[in-house]
């Protein structure tokens, strides 16, 4: 097997505030819910960086995709990083999520590894990190 992911998927409760939450507040360009007229199938995928996707699908419907019971998951079972490029970037992602509907969990303020990072919640509880990491700067 290749090293190769290309979709990072996100269970959510409501398929529409999720998407609004990620586009609107976010910025995230999408072509919006699309896979409406199957069983399950309605998603939506927001364009990320070299090709990779965001994709926010109903958690009843992976559990039908996937044949396993629905089940609430937890916000410690991964984190999404957003690394950029300094301080100031953070306190903007920070505020753009707030904006958007989201939880600040934890205020943005120096860590222990040199860098500045802050953790908010999506209208889902899926962990997100906004983080400047000196050692892990972003490419462009």
């Amino acid at each position: 097997m290749q090293p190769r992911i290309t979709v990072v998927t996100l269970g959510v409760e409501d398929l529409e505030r999720a998407v609004a939450f990620y586009r609107d507040g976010l910025g995230l360009p999408t072509h919006g819910i699309v896979g409406q007229e199957f069983e399950n199938g309605a998603v939506a995928f927001f364009d990320l960086q070299n090709g990779l996707k965001l994709a926010v699908w109903p958690r009843s419907s992976i559990a039908a995709d996937a044949g396993l019971a629905l089940r609430a998951g937890g916000p410690l079972e991964f984190t999404l990083g957003h690394n950029v490029a300094s301080k100031a970037e953070v306190d903007a992602v920070m505020q753009q999520a707030t904006r958007a509907g989201a939880t600040v969990v934890k205020t943005a303020a120096d860590t222990f590894y040199g860098g500045y990072a802050g953790y908010f919640m999506d209208p889902d509880g899926h962990l997100w990190e906004a983080v400047y990491n000196p050692q892990l700067l972003p490419e462009g």
